[in-house]
């Protein structure tokens, strides 16, 4: 990405200077320097705001009960995990965060879950359990995209949560997709490995 973008820069660079628009190149460029500044501060509020109640969460209890509600549906997806352990507690917290939108702040969760879920595993590869949680975590439920509405809103928009619909819709469909593909994925792998141990 970081190629992709330099190589943008510089063909604005080139084609301003040979067009002669140089001006209007500098100017966008102190503009666009200011406004990231300006969104880094907003969505920093927003952070801190969301990992601090995430904190509090953790803190008074609540990840045990979210845990709970969501034990039905991830023990069907990670049956070798105990309800009670760090993963499973931790994996919640991330499915939680992604829930309301907030993908940053999803992603130290999303990494503790990880670290515990190679802890459990100790293989130098992924596990079905990492594969399927990656899954979930890239292609995410969003039933409230907080940071998307708190951009828009930033941005002017009169409405910026009237795009709960569409995200409701294409992020469900992003999931089962994505989770069809990576359990029948895991399921042909661990037939693979049978056929080679037998």
């Amino acid at each position: 990405m970081n190629v992709i973008w330099s190589v943008f820069v510089l063909l604005s660079v080139i084609c301003a200077v040979a067009l002669g628009n140089t001006e209007n190149l500098s100017k966008a460029f102190v503009d666009s320097a200011a406004d990231a500044v300006q969104l880094l501060l907003t969505l920093a509020g927003v952070m801190c705001l969301w990992s601090g109640l995430m904190k509090i969460a953790e803190r008074s209890g609540l990840n045990a009960l979210v845990a709970r509600l969501f034990s039905p549906a991830l023990r069907r997806l990670f049956p070798r995990l105990e309800r009670d352990s760090a993963a499973f507690e931790a994996i919640s917290m991330n499915i939680s965060a992604n829930l309301l939108g907030l993908g940053n702040t999803a992603t130290p969760l999303g990494l503790r879950a990880m670290k515990e879920l190679h802890r459990l595993d100790g293989g130098d590869t992924a596990s079905d359990e990492m594969v399927i949680f990656v899954v979930m975590n890239t292609a995410s439920l969003q039933l409230m995209p907080t940071t998307l509405g708190m951009l828009r809103g930033t941005y002017g928009s009169a409405a910026p949560f009237e795009i709960l619909a569409p995200v409701w819709i294409s992020s469900a469909c992003a999931l089962t997709v994505a989770l069809v593909i990576a359990v029948t994925g895991n399921r042909i792998a661990a037939h693979r490995r049978e056929r080679i141990c037998r």
